[in-house]
């Protein structure tokens, strides 16, 4: 008798939701943000903004203390680094990649995807 609401987002599927103004991206040091409950850092690689987990996957090092050069994201703690693109490590590292969102730009506004997963 009763149905789904529609206003209920289903949790199989990707969440695109507002980050802010673009000017949210004229920094050049990683920006904390919180999305969803989610810990992340927003940083641009050149002309494009990427997105990517707080905590470095070797042992929770905070990446917005870490600094952005040449398409990596530094880890301040044990100077591993990231590819931006992939998110893999640097060689020598054994751990898991780093988890990537994208965000897309539109004239004046910022808008990261979320996956479920």
């Amino acid at each position: 008798m009763f149905a789904t609401p529609t206003s209920v987002a289903d949790p199989e599927r990707p969440v695109r939701m507002h980050l802010g103004p673009l000017h949210l991206s004229d920094e050049a040091a990683p920006i904390p943000i919180l999305v969803r409950g989610r810990h992340l850092i927003l940083m641009r690689d050149g002309e494009r903004l990427v997105a990517a987990e707080r905590a470095c996957p070797h042992e929770g090092a905070d990446l917005s203390l870490g600094r952005c050069a040449a398409g990596r994201i530094h880890c301040p703690r044990h100077l591993a680094s990231f590819d931006l693109a992939s998110g893999a490590v640097s060689p020598g590292w054994s751990f898991r990649a780093l988890r990537l969102y994208r965000v897309d730009q539109s004239i004046d506004e910022l808008w990261i995807t979320i996956d479920p997963t």
